[in-house]
């Protein structure tokens, strides 16, 4: 359990908050109140469902800030999940004579908003030719109303100046883009970070709200645009439109592929788990995090990255797997984590098509990675998973002794390798 789990039981004792909400349908609360437990601040600040503290999310709850100092707790569908379709990515070109500025290095998300601006994928995106940073930073709401889905029907909620934080406002001819930014992969996000503001710039000027959600991770910008089909609904986004770019840093095509697979030797399999997550983006985004904070504890990422602790138990020990991490205890916190090894500190010091080629010579050098992606170059299509665990099965593969398990991470199989695929240009 961690300190929020334990800190709101002891405030939904202490005011009875699941017999409030049974009764009237929400409960409101200070944030002087939460003080009393834990910093409101961090005890709010809940990005994606998967940081509701147990508490919530056994109960199907969530909480919106409803004034400076104020909030409602309600079964509110405040969450929504991202699109996951695969689509081609942009390649753009960055100002070669800026050098304040270096899309090899993106810390942060201000940066990553900074690059795509700079480099145009702002302009290419919202087809604005002139557009220009306008709004940004923390701003008061001012007062609003609206619906949300709550328990099968609609509970409307009032804000007055409520706090908004807007990362990018961008403003063009004909629309404000606002952009919400991330530097992490995750499942789904807080509608709010978009809605707030969307309905505070709504009604203060006439041109068109567009609200922007930017994820950028190892070299890839993706963009998502949504719309509110109904202004007074939360629930009423949809996706308009959304694209990928990268900014051009050479190229990788069939033909390096193929000289990879080649020349990579196989390793020994290592005496831990053959992995089971699914996503290589993911592990490398976890890579990256890792990278500029030197040490995330388990709970770091769990709390802060949209990982439940099964999750990230599955990614750090697929990261270790391919020798890019270090599973450990800290000598000042004391908590279990996770630190990059040197061979995935040398990664994270190449440029970016260079180390897309590292990760999948890592990948290829086991043998079950290596014969499925030989086997697909050959069929020209994705082995069936009863192939790939004919294949793991002649791999000599870590403490694997049944048939459901094989084919549970056939699935990791499948997933890296439409990775490696996805990384050819055409």
């Amino acid at each position: 359990m961690n300190k929020n789990d334990s800190a709101w039981l002891k405030i939904f004792s202490k005011y009875d908050v699941i017999d409030t909400i049974n009764t009237q349908g929400f409960f409101e609360i200070s944030s002087t109140q939460i003080n009393q437990f834990r910093e409101a601040r961090l005890m709010t600040k809940f990005d994606h469902k998967s940081q509701l503290p147990t508490i919530f999310a056994s109960n199907n709850l969530s909480i919106l800030p409803i004034s400076r100092g104020g909030y409602v707790i309600g079964q509110f569908d405040t969450f929504h999940d991202f699109n996951t379709d695969n689509i081609e990515i942009t390649h753009i070109n960055f100002p070669t004579f800026l050098e304040s500025l270096d899309y090899k290095d993106i810390t942060s998300e201000s940066t990553a908003i900074n690059c795509a601006f700079v480099s145009k994928i702002l302009h290419d995106f919202t087809e604005e030719d002139s557009l220009l940073p306008t709004v940004s930073g923390r701003m008061s709401s001012s007062s609003f109303s609206f619906d949300i889905n709550s328990n099968m029907t609609t509970f409307n909620v009032n804000v007055v100046n409520s706090q908004v934080e807007i990362d990018g406002g961008y403003e063009g001819d004909s629309s404000l883009n606002i952009i919400e930014a991330k530097n992490y992969i995750s499942n789904d996000f807080l509608i709010r970070q978009l809605y707030y503001p969307y309905k505070l710039w709504s009604n203060k000027i006439q041109k068109q709200v567009r609200p922007i959600f930017l994820t950028y991770t190892n070299g890839v910008f993706h963009l998502r645009e949504y719309a509110f089909a109904d202004v007074s609904n939360y629930n009423s986004l949809v996706l308009i439109k959304h694209k990928k770019y990268a900014i051009q840093d050479g190229s990788f095509n069939i033909e390096d592929l193929e000289e990879i697979l080649n020349r990579t030797v196989l390793v020994r399999e290592p005496d831990i788990p053959f992995p089971q997550a699914n996503s290589f983006e993911r592990i490398i985004n976890l890579c990256e995090l890792l990278s500029q904070k030197d040490f995330l504890s388990k709970e770091d990422i769990t709390v802060n990255y949209d990982f439940d602790s099964r999750q990230t138990d599955y990614y750090l020990n697929a990261a270790k797997y391919l020798g890019l991490i270090s599973i450990g205890r800290d000598s000042i916190s004391n908590q279990i984590g996770a630190t990059l090894t040197q061979q995935g500190k040398r990664l994270f010091a190449l440029d970016l098509i260079n180390r897309q080629k590292e990760f999948i010579k890592l990948i290829v050098s086991h043998k079950a990675f290596k014969n499925t992606l030989l086997m697909l170059l050959k069929k020209g299509e994705m082995p069936t998973k009863h192939e790939i665990v004919d294949i793991m099965k002649n791999s000599q593969l870590y403490n694997i002794t049944s048939n459901t398990t094989y084919y549970r991470r056939a699935s990791t199989i499948i997933g890296w390798i439409n990775w490696i695929v996805n990384q050819i240009e055409e």
